[in-house]
């Protein structure tokens, strides 16, 4: 405690000479933090946040780089932006003013301490009998409340820049983010009249509207075939005209735009096996035998290397059935045990697939150079989103296995617990 005190005492003494030099006239003046500073923690969590949606396939490499560069054009500008300045110094206070305040500053800051700090925390044997009091109650870095509060403040800046289409954008995102879809729409439909020919742009308003009419049909149908008409390869304008095809129960159409997809996607990618499964489900309802093996390019890379896979069932606790919708996604996931916790390979499924029998390999990876045959072990996990997307969420039910070998079969999970 003598320790402390007496390193206290020094600061102290630094910071009121650091202070009193400019209040006497004695050093030059400093601005205080730029805008982009404090802005720049935000930019950091969204390109983390896009990481992870490439990592999971929410995104295509295309959307990827676009929203990327989208994310570093805002990070230019806002370092090009003046700096806010610290409050404005007049002349050079009066020696007995800043004699006062060097006195009282110490005074007011032991006083805080012994008020507001936990002076207990000096006394070794407070703190061998409290190790957690320093992490119980801390706040998450950034709540909900936070987030709904910066977008709020950018739809207030955009609403006098009506012809900022990157603003517009980035709006729209994040009321998709924040799953405000009716206010995503009328964002998407401002930028869309801004860029008319973009087509991954126009694919991710139709997504948002259906998000909002909870129907592909109408109006979004007409945007997809809009962005189709630009790129017939775009890949998320394809998908969902499948699956307006789908909604409408004509699964050959259906059929047919999903088969384009298979024409661009790797056949050992995840993009494959997925369409592929889509496609199998859309022939089985059309009557039609599913696809053969050497229709589909990607069945020999699903089946994985020998010794290479991981296998087991997922089943959902019964305590948490009635929180959940047969539609609902389920993630299954394999992770290193140690290491980065990017997913080595992953599959999707739905809680109507519940219990299910999965096998993971290296044809499921979401990056070519982390597959799960480049590590000895790994912890498998399962994930229930009712939002369908990739990145975990308050609220959504989980569950994990202990780390067991790469070639273990019969893993059993059990979805029984929340994300918090």
């Amino acid at each position: 405690m003598v320790v402390f005190w007496a390193v206290a005492s020094v600061l102290v003494v630094v910071a009121l000479l650091v202070l009193a030099a400019p209040l006497l006239g004695l050093g030059k003046r400093r601005s205080s933090a730029t805008l982009s500073e404090v802005n720049l923690s935000v930019y950091r969590d969204q390109l983390r946040e896009l990481d992870a949606e490439l990592a999971s396939g929410i995104l295509d490499q295309t959307q990827y780089l676009n929203a990327r560069n989208e994310l570093e054009g805002r990070v230019l500008e806002d370092s090009g932006s003046p700096n806010i300045p610290a409050a404005a110094t007049g002349n050079r206070w009066p020696t007995a003013g800043v004699v006062a305040l060097v006195v009282a500053i110490p005074i007011l800051a032991i006083s805080l301490y012994l008020v507001l700090g936990t002076p207990a925390g000096l006394d070794p044997q407070s703190q061998k009998a409290e190790p957690q009091a320093a992490t119980e109650g801390q706040p998450h870095a950034v709540t909900q409340e936070q987030i709904e509060a910066m977008v709020t403040r950018l739809a207030e800046k955009m609403a006098s820049r009506p012809d900022d289409a990157e603003g517009w954008l980035m709006l729209a995102r994040s009321y998709t983010a924040l799953r405000r879809y009716e206010e995503a729409g009328k964002a998407y439909a401002k930028v869309a009249k801004m860029l008319p020919e973009d087509a991954p742009l126009l694919a991710d308003y139709a997504d948002v509207l259906a998000m909002s009419k909870r129907t592909l049909q109408g109006e979004p149908e007409k945007i997809i075939h809009q962005a189709l008409k630009i790129d017939p390869n775009n890949i998320k304008a394809l998908s969902l005209a499948g699956s307006v095809a789908f909604e409408r129960k004509d699964y050959r159409n259906a059929i047919k735009w999903w088969e384009n997809i298979l024409k661009l996607a790797p056949g050992d990618s995840q993009l494959a096996t997925s369409i592929t499964t889509s496609i199998n489900e859309a022939r089985g309802l059309a009557g039609l035998p599913p696809l053969s093996p050497q229709a589909n390019n990607s069945t020999a890379a699903r089946a994985g290397t020998p010794g290479k896979t991981v296998s087991g069932t997922v089943n959902l606790s019964p305590a948490l059935k009635a929180r959940v919708s047969d539609n609902d996604s389920v993630f299954i996931f394999a992770r290193a045990a140690q290491g980065p916790r990017m997913p080595l390979a992953v599959i999707r499924k739905t809680v109507k697939d519940l219990p299910v029998t999965f096998t993971l390999n290296d044809s499921m990876a979401v990056m070519p150079s982390l597959k799960l045959s480049s590590v000895p072990n790994v912890i498998i996990g399962a994930r229930i989103s009712k939002t369908g997307s990739a990145t975990p969420t308050l609220g959504d039910l989980q569950g994990s296995s202990q780390p067991v070998k790469v070639g273990a079969k019969g893993v059993a999970i059990t979805i029984d617990s929340e994300v918090k």
